[in-house]
């Protein structure tokens, strides 16, 4: 019995069409929205709420968060954009039905503010994110006691989502086997996701900045243990400790980019769900590949060694699938590979018609009404 999550991120355009980053946009601007969105009583047993008390619904504003230095308690939260939790789902559809719905109810509450979503996995004009005013000596020790937090300036730049499965009864030495077989094979999957094409306002020379920038600093995979003992040391990590019991053996693959079309989510889960059920691919890292990655980043399936070993994993899956009927799930990726198509190539063909990244992304999330 698997089970599954999402969650995602969501960028807008303000009133004014504009990129609605950090630059521009205050706690207020997307509180006000996450206000007018529903509670669910029972969400806190499945979803981590943490101590800022941002996160209490399946909506949050995600940003950098301030504290002051001599009461360290919270006293800002820079908005980068709202994301979106599913809570755990049997199947892969359910979660997928779960995750729209709520994408839904966001548009819907977003647009009386004048604020759109769109796709943007890497800010389109941004580069690097500078807390102002610069960090107090209590914030600096917070991020000097992990490291994946060091990366802040990356972290608030780009948008992606975390994919969740988990397959009670495996032990945690299976589960971080698993952990590193999706970083191994991270630089050959993640294309099927690409779509940030847009760097510094103009195109990029590649597919997706944010796979080039990211990877090899944050994590690719990460699996959640129950104790200290669990642990891998590594940097970026590739365990940690579960924050509430039901993060317990989760695995969260996080280096795909965001996609508009939730069914290609589907599919990523059910390529994921494959790979965890497959026992043929040997290939196992503890840290992803960075410059296995930069090369994907640019080239996508116009790679050979990407698309074949792409194409490799994806008939591993399918065979390991057998004959549940999430292998129809994997359709669209199969696709994506005969025609050698992202949805980036897509994107960097409708700028290259409309000379502008702000109706480019406008056309995000047609697909779902």
């Amino acid at each position: 019995m698997f089970y599954f999550g999402i969650e995602h991120e969501v960028a807008f355009l303000n009133a004014e069409g504009k990129f609605a980053d950090f630059s521009c946009t205050k706690f207020t601007d997307f509180n006000q929205i996450i206000e007018r969105l529903p509670t669910y009583p029972n969400d806190s047993k499945q979803l981590c709420i943490g101590d800022a008390g941002i996160r209490k619904k399946r909506w949050y504003i995600e940003g950098f968060e301030r504290f002051a230095e001599d009461t360290q308690k919270l006293i800002d939260c820079i908005p980068k954009g709202i994301e979106i939790r599913t809570t755990i789902n049997p199947d892969i559809k359910t979660a997928i039905s779960e995750l729209s719905e709520s994408f839904c109810l966001l548009r819907q509450v977003a647009a009386q503010f004048d604020l759109s979503p769109i796709l943007v996995s890497f800010n389109p004009y941004k580069t690097v994110f500078q807390p102002d005013p610069p960090l107090n000596n209590y914030e600096l020790s917070m991020l000097q006691a992990n490291p994946d937090e060091q990366t802040a300036h990356i972290f608030m730049v780009s948008y992606g989502p975390d994919l969740n499965l988990s397959f009670p009864g495996l032990s945690y030495e299976s589960l971080i086997d698993i952990a590193k077989k999706l970083t191994y094979y991270s630089p050959y999957i993640v294309p099927f996701s690409f779509s940030s094409p847009f760097y510094q306002g103009n195109l990029w020379e590649g597919l997706s900045v944010r796979t080039f920038i990211r990877t090899g600093k944050r994590s690719a995979a990460i699996v959640f243990v129950e104790k200290p003992e669990q642990l891998i040391k590594s940097t970026p990590s590739l365990t940690k400790i579960a924050r509430i019991p039901a993060e317990v053996g989760r695995i969260e693959f996080k280096s795909f980019d965001s996609c508009d079309d939730f069914s290609i989510y589907a599919a990523l889960l059910a390529l994921l769900k494959g790979l965890v059920l497959d026992t043929s691919l040997p290939g196992r890292a503890i840290i992803p590949d960075a410059e296995r990655h930069q090369i994907s980043a640019k080239e996508g399936f116009n790679n050979q060694e990407i698309f074949a070993i792409a194409s490799q994993v994806l008939q591993a899956a399918e065979v390991a699938l057998g004959e549940d009927p999430d292998v129809n799930l994997l359709a669209p990726l199969k696709d994506m590979l005969n025609k050698r198509e992202t949805k980036a190539c897509m994107m960097i063909s409708d700028f290259k018609k409309l000379g502008s990244i702000e109706q480019v992304l406008k056309n995000s999330y047609s697909g779902l009404v």
